[in-house]
């Protein structure tokens, strides 16, 4: 059997339908699954064994041009890449409008999506040909995937282990530990200051007390701050000028030289956003806080991760603009964050 799982964006969310793959490959062995993902996120799912074939869309870019020559041969050649694999079944776990036409494009038959409750854009439900409803335990968005691939085999996917991971390069390997070996010998943390919503965003002043927090509770740890844009970067830069001895910006890392060293490093802090994701997919312990997202919903899980949920009323509100940003960061302290990181040292 050959399948494509349609899951094209965002990191975090295509690291959550990771686990899709082990469990096809349990349920169907010699199964071939290929992956359609966004040309940004490629790396996600590049060069992972239980993948035979990642197909690339580069939505972005045609948008910018879409009638162009270009645009039109690439489009046109992605389609009849995916119309020659002569796949038996296409999961749509995407579930928007972009990943509805996709999986049409393939021309085959049976194209299984979600139901109209689980859809933010019910449009989808014009380019799938069978819709899974979700039940009532489906709360955590893996878990959704997971009942939605499982649907043709008939296996319950709550009563087996699944494990994911993403794959790196042995330079990539090598170049985290060439950094870890210049560290002391205590713990090293990573804490990952940005993300892609104001309303995820923790103090800057909470980061800074945190990093004095634990390096102060256990002598010769070391702190390492990671960035994704030149914002992020000034930023961390005051946040470890002010943490001191012990705080170390990194370099700006490719997606998989990120993972390679979140593999290495003994726990990782951060909001609703892809390095803490990145983190539990590689079994790397992770506290994480969220305010305007649901952890329960988004959040690691497992003994090696602890999830903070702000207590204000409007938590989970799921926007991405607040006027009470303020309070809504500080609702997230210090003290709980120093909680979580001891639980899980224990």
């Amino acid at each position: 059997m050959r399948v494509l799982i349609v899951k094209m964006s965002a990191m975090g969310d295509i690291i959550h339908a990771l686990p899709v793959l082990d469990y096809l490959h349990q349920v169907c062995p010699g199964i071939e699954i290929d992956w359609l993902v966004e040309e940004p996120f490629l790396d996600v799912v590049a060069g992972n064994p239980l993948i035979a074939k990642v197909q690339v869309a580069r939505s972005k870019a045609w948008r910018k041009s879409p009638f162009s020559s270009a645009t039109l041969a690439e489009a046109g050649a992605l389609k009849r890449a995916l119309q020659e694999r002569d796949y038996q079944i296409v999961f749509d776990i995407q579930g928007n409008i972009k990943s509805g036409v996709y999986g049409w494009l393939t021309g085959v038959e049976s194209r299984i999506g979600f139901d109209a409750e689980a859809l933010q854009e019910r449009l989808n439900m014009v380019f799938t040909t069978r819709r899974i409803p979700l039940r009532s335990y489906d709360s955590h968005i893996t878990d959704q995937y997971l009942r939605l691939v499982s649907v043709p085999f008939g296996r319950d996917y709550r009563e087996m282990k699944l494990v994911s991971d993403i794959y790196t390069a042995p330079e990539d390997d090598a170049a985290a530990e060439a950094l870890l070996s210049t560290l002391g010998d205590g713990l090293v943390f990573l804490f990952h200051y940005g993300t892609t919503w104001q309303t995820k965003f923790w103090s800057e002043e909470s980061w800074i007390d945190l990093g004095r927090e634990l390096i102060a509770r256990f002598p010769d740890s070391s702190v390492l701050l990671s960035w994704g844009s030149d914002k992020e970067h000034q930023v961390v830069m005051e946040i470890a000028a002010a943490i001191g001895t012990g705080a170390r910006v990194t370099d700006r890392y490719s997606l998989k030289g990120l993972t390679a060293l979140l593999k290495k490093v003994d726990l990782v802090v951060g909001g609703d956003t892809g390095p803490v994701h990145l983190a539990a997919a590689v079994g790397t312990a992770t506290v994480s806080f969220y305010r305007a997202s649901d952890g329960k919903r988004s959040g690691p899980r497992g003994d090696n991760h602890v999830i903070i949920q702000s207590p204000m009323q409007c938590s989970r509100c799921f926007r991405t603009k607040c006027d009470r940003d303020r309070e809504c960061r500080q609702s997230i302290t210090m003290e709980a964050v120093v909680q979580g990181v001891e639980k899980i040292l224990k």
